[in-house]
């Protein structure tokens, strides 16, 4: 199935992964939120991490025509993810993301933290109130 990214850390426009790894490979980049969940802190990149009432702000991100395998597969390197692997940190899973412009919810990959690191987090994790990794502090 061919979806868009929703990106909200290291892969956001201006930021350190965008240039390395989105540049070239994309057809529109456009904000949005994804409902449902909130962020923590990693070492240097966050994580979305399920709550009900949490929001999480980022972009959606739809790869080229003929790029969206080649991306696909780029992402999920970078993010460590393979399909039924337990030692993911993150999943790679299909949510609504709320587009900005509209209003409208979109269908999208989103990587969110895997059941373990998601538990860790919720136990002792620094959460980025406001779920906008560009302004945590």
């Amino acid at each position: 199935m061919t979806l868009p990214f929703f990106v909200y850390g290291t892969l956001r426009p201006g930021e350190t992964n965008h240039d390395r790894f989105l540049r070239g490979r994309t057809s529109s980049e456009e904000p949005g939120r994804l409902t449902g969940s909130v962020l923590y802190d990693g070492p240097g990149y966050p994580y979305a991490v399920d709550e009900p009432g949490g929001v999480v702000h980022g972009e959606l991100v739809t790869a080229r025509p003929g790029d969206y395998r080649e991306l696909l597969a780029v992402l999920d390197r970078l993010e460590e993810y393979a399909p039924g692997d337990a030692r993911n940190l993150y999943e790679r899973v299909e949510r609504g993301v709320v587009r900005a412009r509209d209003g409208l919810v979109m269908q999208a990959w989103v990587y969110v933290a895997a059941p373990p690191a998601a538990a860790r987090l919720r136990a002792g994790g620094r959460r980025i109130e406001g779920g906008d990794w560009r302004i945590r502090s």
